[in-house]
């Protein structure tokens, strides 16, 4: 009974992670979930206010526009000049999301057709191969590591999967490493999609998490053949609210719509004004990245005085913590699930698509800085004393 399509697709990670999670509680354990990246911090009470005194003034506005409203499209794309530099047309080359998860997804949708290829990279954001099923397209699964620098090598891309490809997903920065891409990367990349006919899709929604020079975006090399995906979730800790965007070409910007009119009737009303209200602050989300940043330096001393290899991250709200040699991913996850530390997290093996492309020594775990300081610190002491190999 259940569909071709739908058959085809594992389970998402993340809700492993959310059963796993479930499990232990009912073991009579307490765990702190560190598998997801949903922060623990409430939304900031203005964004809050301005969502809620939205909900009045739109008491009968009834459906919201599919692509956005006027303002918000504005918002967004004052907001993009003033942070990247780059002037967007908000009535031809934005267009609103219901989250990121969303639009990425669906993409594939207008642009695959069946047997296509879709470059992804590898461990990488599930929806993107997911999507690419979806719309009976076939992923391409990228490895990025230590070999790659942790972003796709195009050199060693087939020709004959990019002769077929639509759609080459990069994350920058990354998730699940934290890398960011640099300027000069970010246009060697657009321009081998260009080369190619192949559309440059920047995932980019952790671009407000870093912990060095800011992350650029791929739309400062060009806006044609590129689109751009990004959120509120995590710059702004909105995760619940689902309100985001795509923006870039307006060409394919034009086609994505077509594609949203038939999916989704828009984000509501008073979302997209509390989205306009955070999108005019800068302080919280300054404050946020340092409560990232002393998170991360606090789980990495605690890794490396547990024995571990010190890596750090660059950006994004992760730690990408390698495991020892001749430990897997999946032994060091289970070793964080010891009743003396109870820390839910992602291995790499429940991230990569294509096992084949990684090799013993790309074994690593997930941890998501979400969890609140005192949470983290308890978290940090318990690893730097319990995990032993």
């Amino acid at each position: 009974m259940v569909s071709h399509r739908l058959s085809q697709l594992g389970a998402y990670a993340m809700a492993a992670v959310k059963q796993r999670t479930a499990d232990l509680k009912d073991r009579g354990f307490h765990p702190v979930d560190l598998g997801m990246g949903d922060p623990s911090r409430p939304t900031p009470k203005f964004i809050r206010d301005a969502c809620a005194q939205a909900v009045e003034k739109h008491a009968a506005s009834g459906y919201p526009p599919f692509i956005g409203s006027e303002a918000y499209r504005n918002a967004v794309a004052n907001w993009f000049e003033d942070r990247f530099g780059v002037s967007l047309c908000a009535d031809s080359m934005v267009v609103s999301s219901v989250g990121s998860k969303e639009s990425i997804f669906h993409l594939p949708e207008a642009f695959v057709d069946p047997g296509d290829r879709v470059i992804c990279p590898d461990p990488g954001y599930p929806p993107y191969a997911s999507g690419t099923q979806f719309a009976e397209g076939i992923p391409y699964f990228a490895p990025v590591n230590y070999g790659s620098d942790f972003l796709p090598d195009l050199d060693s891309i087939p020709d004959e999967v990019a002769e077929k490809a639509k759609v080459f997903w990069l994350t920058t920065p990354s998730s699940p490493s934290g890398k960011i891409a640099s300027m000069e990367y970010l246009t060697r990349w657009v321009n081998w999609c260009r080369e190619r006919d192949i559309i440059a899709c920047s995932d980019e929604a952790y671009s407000e998490i870093y912990f060095g020079d800011p992350p650029h975006s791929a739309l400062e090399v060009s806006t044609e053949g590129v689109l751009v995906f990004n959120s509120l979730s995590k710059r702004s800790a909105m995760t619940g609210y689902r309100v985001g965007w795509v923006a870039g070409d307006p060409a394919l910007i034009a086609e994505y719509r077509k594609l949203k009119a038939n999916i989704d009737t828009g984000t509501p009303w008073f979302i997209q004004d509390a989205a306009i209200t955070a999108y005019s602050d800068e302080s919280h989300v300054a404050e946020m990245r340092e409560e990232y940043r002393s998170r991360m330096k606090l789980f990495v001393e605690a890794f490396v005085e547990a024995g571990l290899p010190r890596s750090e991250s660059e950006a994004s709200m992760y730690v990408w913590q390698k495991a020892p040699e001749g430990i897997s991913s999946s032994q060091l996850a289970e070793a964080l699930l010891d009743e003396k530390i109870l820390a839910v997290t992602i291995p790499s093996e429940a991230l990569i698509g294509d096992p084949a492309s990684h090799g013993p020594d790309e074994q690593f775990v997930r941890l998501s800085m979400v969890a609140s300081w005192e949470d983290s610190e308890r978290l940090a002491e318990a690893i730097s004393q319990h995990l032993k190999f």
